[in-house]
Order: C-alpha cells, then sequence, then structure tokens
C-alpha cells in the first residue's frame, strides 16, 4: 500500500506539490492526470526517493520513503517518461547487466530477463544492440528493466510520450498484463482515455493540489450525474413535462418542441424508474438516454473550477 500524507513540496517560491493527500492500494492501478506543471512527476520522483520533500510522509509498504529512500528503490520500479540507455549494449546484456546490480546473475538471470523479455515482446531482439531499437521498443526494454527485481509498486511517468499509435498500444498490452497479476500501479499520462481502460482509479491533481479521486465507476457516476438525460417525446409532451416536475431527483427541464433535457441526480436504477414512470402514464417516446461523459471530462471539469472534493463531498458522490 502507498500511503502519502500532507506532502508538500516548494522551489523556490514555487510550490510544486501542496499538502497533498493519497492512499493506494496492494494491486490498485491509479491513473494519475493533471496539466503540465501540475506536480504528477514532482510528487512520483519524491516516491521514488529521487527528490526531497519539504513536509509530509510517503509511505511505501510500511516503509518510509523519505527516510529510507535506498529501502524504497529496492521495492519500487519507477520509469521515467524517457531516460537513457547503454547503447552500445545487446539487449540481453543489457538486462542481465542490470539484473546484476540486484545480486541476480548466472542461469538464473538469463532465465529471469528471457521471461521479461517475452513479457514485453522483444525475444526476437535479444541480440540486437540497443541503438537499433526503435523508440517504443527502447520504452518497452526500460519497463522490463524496472520488473527485473520484482518490485511491489511500479511508478510509470508518461510511458507512452513521444510513441506512435502501434507502440502505445505495445505498452498498453504491458500494462494490462500487469494489472491481471495484481501489481501495483500508478501511471501518469495526457493520453486520457487509454488511462480510462487501463486503470481501477484516477486522481486529477492541479497546482500541486488532488482535486478528483476515486474508481473509474465512482468518477464516470458522478460526472454523468452532472448530465442531461435527453428524452424525445412522439406524443404527450405536456403530459411528460408534468410527470417530470414531480420527481424529486429531477432538477431541471428544458424543452425544445418534442425533445426534453432534464438534469437528473439519481443512480441508473432511479433512471430506470423514471423511465418505467414515463411509459406508465401513456407517454410514446423514441429516445431516453443520459448524455455520457469520458475521463476528458473529468479531468477538464476538475482543472476547470479547481474546487476540491473533501469528507462532505465523499459522502455525497463517493468521491474524494
Amino acid at each position: 500500500m502507498v500511503e502519502v500524507e500532507d506532502l508538500y513540496k516548494k522551489y523556490g517560491e514555487f510550490t510544486a506539490v501542496d499538502h497533498l493527500n493519497l492512499t493506494v492500494a496492494d494491486g490498485e492501478v491509479l491513473g494519475f492526470v493533471g496539466p503540465n506543471g501540475a506536480g504528477k512527476t514532482t510528487t512520483m520522483k519524491i516516491m521514488a526517493g529521487l527528490v526531497q520533500a519539504d513536509g509530509g510522509s510517503v509511505k511505501i509498504s510500511g516503509i518510509d520513503a523519505l527516510k529510507e529512500s535506498r529501502m524504497i528503490k529496492r521495492i519500487i520500479g519507477y520509469m521515467p517518461d524517457f531516460f537513457g540507455v547503454y547503447d552500445n549494449l545487446k539487449v540481453m546484456e543489457y538486462m542481465e547487466f542490470y539484473a546484476s546490480i540486484y545480486g541476480i546473475t548466472g542461469s538464473k538471470a538469463e532465465k529471469l530477463c528471457r521471461k521479461l523479455m517475452e513479457l514485453v515482446d522483444l525475444t526476437d531482439k535479444s541480440e540486437f544492440l540497443v541503438d537499433e531499437l526503435s523508440r517504443g521498443m527502447k520504452q518497452r526494454l526500460c519497463l522490463a528493466r524496472c520488473l527485473v527485481y520484482d518490485p511491489k509498486l511500479l511508478i510509470l511517468d508518461e510511458p507512452a510520450s513521444g510513441l506512435d499509435p502501434r507502440a502505445r498500444h505495445g505498452i498498453q498490452k504491458i500494462i494490462k498484463r500487469l494489472k491481471e497479476e495484481k501489481k501495483t500501479i500508478i501511471i501518469s499520462s495526457h493520453i486520457l482515455q487509454e488511462l480510462s481502460e487501463l486503470c481501477t482509479s484516477v486522481g486529477v491533481i492541479d497546482h500541486g493540489k488532488m482535486v478528483v479521486r476515486g474508481t473509474v465507476d465512482e468518477i464516470m457516476l458522478h460526472l454523468n450525474a452532472s448530465n442531461p438525460i435527453q428524452i424525445h417525446i412522439n406524443d404527450g409532451v405536456q403530459k411528460a413535462i408534468n410527470v417530470l416536475k414531480n420527481e424529486s431527483k429531477v432538477k431541471n427541464i428544458s424543452i425544445s418542441d418534442k425533445d426534453i433535457s432534464i438534469g437528473f441526480l439519481g443512480s441508473e436504477d432511479d433512471e430506470a424508474e423514471l423511465l418505467k414512470k414515463l411509459i406508465s402514464n401513456d407517454i410514446k417516446l423514441s429516445s431516453f438516454a443520459r448524455q455520457s461523459g469520458n475521463i476528458e471530462e473529468i479531468f477538464m471539469k476538475a482543472t476547470e473550477k479547481r474546487e476540491v472534493l473533501g469528507d462532505e463531498d465523499k459522502d455525497k458522490s463517493g468521491i474524494w
């Protein structure tokens, strides 16, 4: 488990991380998103023991990451958006070199490295020089490198940065496999729709503060609750309006000829009950659908409003 409490970091007069709180459960895949300069990378580097915090605490599997940075580096795998590789080494030599740093040598290292290269689909490149690999292949190699010592936590900072669609798909495929293996992962990305497919939860950071935090389903439910239901009435518009006005969960009604748009704060079950009620009142309708939201909309709304959802809000929405 990752536990971040009241984390604080300044660079001169600039506050990069502003009393941030975050918990990531074992086996969780957290999508960490925010605008450039929001504090994502700084937070990740503090977790990885690469940047010293000015205040707060970070515990990973019970270990104090701020005081035990050497120990932390043995239980996490940190992959920045791009880092250098030893171009004059062959792929297999590169992997075995990093295995040896962690005391894994000989046949054990060879077996492990071949297994990891199979995971990242580089088995046929084992005798290639690293310099001969494409950027996407180098990213996959670096991800395999992070897995050499079977870390408890993977921190991936923009792992698909600068990659073409095919290469991004390759990285996604690997992360999905790691997710299936219940690996705990924190991943930042600007490709928001991809995160919704990879992650079990999302945290949006802005100006160093966590502004939205919850599971993907919770956040989508919260977002959709603010999106209107569109109803097209074939016959019985006034009757439909009368029914809707008597519904406590209907917050506003907008009418355009036979099209009705309503703000509705109920659940999916409540929506089904409302539809049933309209039909039972002999109202003929041809469509009844909630405008769907997406993770990009979550990001835009959260960073535009810059509102921190506290415990009181969590009680109402399930998100904090």
